[in-house]
């Protein structure tokens, strides 16, 4: 018989047991969605749409892609009042912040033209 989380779960101390669900806890709040973090700053598509100057379409599609232009991250983070950081992270070193990417990217990519949130690339 297979044993399941929740029988495992059963297992431990109360100690223990509050300390692993504590660590779980910081582990799905380390990772969002854009359509998570969307809804804990409490914007609706509609405004965030808004604020990007695009539908409210668009920002769905922006939310279910899972391929982003960084410029296109970066506008979405912004228009909820964040900031993009980039951070790369090796096994045998500390994490390094990387500057200038997203500004580079949006210097050098092809000029877009976004209608109802779609990107579309000339050529």
């Amino acid at each position: 018989m297979a044993t399941t989380l929740k029988g495992k779960m059963r297992t431990l101390d109360a100690k223990r047991r509050k300390k692993v669900e504590a660590r779980a806890a910081e582990l799905i709040a380390e990772e969002m969605s854009l359509r998570d973090l969307r809804k804990a700053m409490d914007k609706t598509q509609v405004k965030l749409a808004k604020a990007l100057g695009i539908k409210q379409e668009g920002v769905s599609r922006i939310e279910k892609r899972s391929d982003l232009l960084l410029s296109t991250l970066r506008g979405y983070v912004e228009a909820m009042g964040g900031k993009l950081d980039l951070i790369a992270r090796f096994p045998d070193r500390p994490p390094v912040a990387l500057s200038g990417v997203v500004d580079l990217e949006a210097q050098t990519a092809p000029k877009t033209s976004r209608q109802g949130g779609k990107e579309k690339h000339p050529g």
